[in-house]
């Protein structure tokens, strides 16, 4: 149906339905828009409270983020922090499909709207003006008829009355005439005027405004349409981002069912093990002989009673009653040394004294609780040496162990940074050599230089920790006699600092304390791997080498050695770039393998070829 031919006479109706038509798009993009700041809102909300919740870098909170059920937290944080983004999502594609697109559209629809009335209006106030001019022809052509009436009686009047003059009579008729004339004229003119204004009243009813009609009620259509578009844009918008949203709380339950309580169990044992094993029976001594005490195997003193040397340091220890033990201090690691091993013949360390139980019981029983001593030790011992030795002879043997390795691959991960920031600066030197006009070519030598120093500080220090991480797994002598010696020098000098507290490591019921020990003298265990060390034999020659420059040997382990001599091989390359040399018996360290041509013997025993 049209409104042209319906709605004809209702031009101020339309008028005031489109200006609400066009008020109720407004009101909807103002709807959007509001709907768009909560969802930015509820976003930045998400992602604020992810990020609270977020593990902290470089701290313990991070460290406990290691078990499942703490990775399927930071994983729902992730998939959270997701979440948001789709939320932003749906933000941003609201205002760009619906509260911009349709803003636009309101503005022609203003426009539109406003031209089609105007045009109206103008066909309106011009057949307005054709009836005027009917009616004033209309009204002329009626004062005409009466003014023609009127001479006419006159005339007649005149002409019946004897008493009037012949000239008076002729007057009164001319004047009757012309009257008659005009009255004939308006009418003409009324007639015609008549005529047109029908005809701009049909084209105007059934030709202009239904045009004018057609097109307001085309244009309400398009609005109609438009808003119904950003309702359904409105759902799509929502519906686009469903899927990823459904993905993020598929992972936040696929975190949830990869928790694992025997993994975490475990982390928990791998993080808090020291390696100790439990304490054993403590024997029965036997008070009623006299004076000939002896110390058995399972008291306390670390040492056995037959005179033997004592366990290995790190082995499993039997026999030991926690709250009676005085557990030795391990010895502090020697001064960082450039040296990539250290040589494993060395003298035994001192025998402990053997002490009865009965001290050990009498001395246990009297000693009064020194825990505020052991918390101003512990930070003192924060303030002087910092997190503690660096070889971390502090910490129990399981957890010395993952400390060293982790160190060690720490510094492969900064070696092969320095690598690359090396193999980078070589290809632009090669660059620079071949075009000149780029850069100067020697300008990268002191980087260069900086570089290969750097790396062989960090590989020097690799070795340095993987020899202590062979020491605690075994693979390596204890402590060589200059280890020992740097030691006992280190061990001086913090134990003014140390003397005043409580001397035991190990606390009654049996844990394990971080507190260093406090005993004044150095007191390093003889073992049963450095009785077999004592006479050691010299390392066989597993071959020659040529040295192709001069190295100064100055650090502790190294040897100097000129270019062109040559030296005799005893220990080939393990990887970390030295190679042990003899020159004579009494003569033997390490040097550089990119130092060395070897050549090594494939008939000695463990030899095997190096280029």
């Amino acid at each position: 149906m049209s409104w042209g031919t319906e709605l004809w006479d209702q031009f101020d109706s339309l008028e005031k339905h489109t200006q609400w038509g066009i008020d109720v798009l407004e009101k909807y993009i103002k709807f959007v828009k509001e709907r768009t700041e909560i969802e930015l809102s509820y976003a930045k909300q998400l992602r604020n409270l992810s990020k609270k919740y977020q593990p902290k870098k470089n701290s313990k909170e991070e460290e406990e983020y290691r078990y499942s059920s703490s990775r399927a937290f930071v994983a729902t944080l992730s998939e959270l922090s997701d979440y948001a983004g789709q939320h932003e999502v749906i933000s941003e594609n609201m205002t760009a499909l619906i509260t911009a697109e349709l803003g636009r559209f309101v503005q022609e629809l203003k426009q539109e709207r406003k031209a089609h009335f105007h045009e109206g209006r103008k066909a309106q106030q011009h057949i307005e003006t054709c009836w005027k001019q009917l009616e004033a022809s209309k009204r002329r052509f009626e004062r005409d008829c009466k003014e023609a009436e009127r001479a006419q009686q006159h005339f007649e009047r005149m002409d019946a009355d004897i008493n009037v003059t012949k000239a008076d009579v002729e007057k009164a008729r001319q004047q009757a005439q012309l009257r008659q004339q005009m009255a004939e004229d308006s009418k003409a003119e009324y007639s015609s005027m008549l005529q047109r204004f029908n005809g701009e009243q049909h084209e105007h009813y059934y030709t202009h405004i239904p045009t004018i009609f057609q097109r307001i009620q085309e244009m309400e259509a398009r609005r109609i349409v438009r808003l119904g578009e950003s309702m359904r844009t409105f759902a799509e918008v929502d519906r686009q981002v469903a899927p990823i949203i459904g993905k993020c709380l598929d992972e936040i339950t696929k975190a949830a069912e990869q928790i694992d309580p025997r993994s975490d169990s475990q982390l928990v044992i791998e993080a808090f093990k020291s390696g100790f094993e439990p304490p054993g029976d403590v024997e029965f001594e036997d008070f009623t002989q006299p004076m000939k005490r002896t110390v058995s195997e399972s008291s306390l003193s670390n040492s056995k009673g037959d005179g033997k040397s004592e366990p290995k340091f790190g082995s499993k220890s039997k026999g030991k009653l926690w709250p009676f033990i005085k557990k030795n201090k391990p010895p502090p690691p020697p001064p960082a040394s450039a040296s990539p091993s250290a040589v494993p013949n060395g003298p035994q360390s001192p025998k402990q004294p053997k002490e009865p139980l009965s001290h050990r019981f009498n001395e246990f029983m009297t000693s009064k609780p020194k825990i505020h001593c052991f918390r101003s030790l512990k930070r003192g011992l924060s303030l002087k040496l910092g997190a503690g030795p660096e070889d971390f002879s502090n910490l129990p043997p399981e957890q010395r162990r993952k400390k060293l390795q982790q160190k060690v691959d720490e510094l492969n991960r900064d070696i092969q940074k320095e690598l690359d920031q090396r193999d980078a600066l070589t290809k632009m030197k090669d660059v620079y050599s071949k075009n000149p006009q780029m850069g100067d070519a020697a300008s990268v030598d002191q980087r260069l230089a900086e570089l290969g120093q750097n790396i062989e500080k960090l590989r020097l220090e690799v070795q340095k920790f993987e020899g202590w991480l062979a020491e605690v797994e075994g693979r390596l002598p204890a402590r060589s006699e200059s280890a020992r010696r740097q030691s006992g020098l280190y061990e001086a000098q913090h134990t003014a600092a140390i003397n005043s507290c409580a001397q035991d490591r190990e606390s009654p019921d049996g844990s394990y304390t971080e507190e260093q020990s406090q005993e004044t003298e150095l007191k390093v265990p003889a073992t049963d791997f450095d009785d077999e060390f004592d006479d050691e034999e010299p390392l066989p020659t597993i071959g020659t080498c040529k040295a192709l420059y001069t190295f100064e040997g100055q650090n502790e382990g190294t040897i100097s050695v000129a270019e062109g001599e040559l030296l005799y091989v005893i220990e080939e390359d393990k990887g970390d770039g030295w190679t042990r040399v003899r020159r004579s018996e009494d003569e033997e360290g390490y040097v550089p393998t990119s130092y060395l041509q070897v050549y090594l013997d494939r008939n000695a025993k463990g030899a095997r070829t190096y280029i």
